[in-house]
């Protein structure tokens, strides 16, 4: 069987994963919605993970996640303006958390001799 041309195919073959993805979540007072995330230039992107044990190696085991389809995955996230999708990342940094208290610290005293 030929391939499909991109013009050709009414869903264009893509190189990401079109299988169900677990996608990371947090709780809410409506249900659950995705987390997205940011790309190191910092372009915001929605993240699904090929497996549960990829998901808890880069997010930690309590992370809750659901299943979502790659094409439902851009259908949510499409009109909070987010056109990325990132598959298994395998690093994230930690959320920024709340400042704490600035301290000065003074220089040492210069004592003459």
């Amino acid at each position: 069987m030929a391939a499909l041309l991109f013009g050709d195919d009414p869903e264009p073959s893509d190189p990401t994963p079109a299988g169900p993805l677990y996608v990371p979540v947090r709780p809410g007072p409506s249900g659950c919605a995705a987390r997205l995330f940011r790309t190191p230039l910092g372009e915001r992107t929605a993240v699904g993970f090929t497996s549960p044990l990829r998901l808890a190696a880069t997010l930690g085991p309590g992370q809750p996640w659901i299943r979502l389809a790659e094409p439902a995955l851009r259908a949510l996230t499409a009109p909070l303006g987010v056109t990325a999708l990132t598959v298994d990342p395998q690093f994230t940094a930690p959320a920024a958390g709340p400042a704490g208290p600035r301290t000065t610290s003074a220089p040492a005293p210069a004592f003459a001799a």
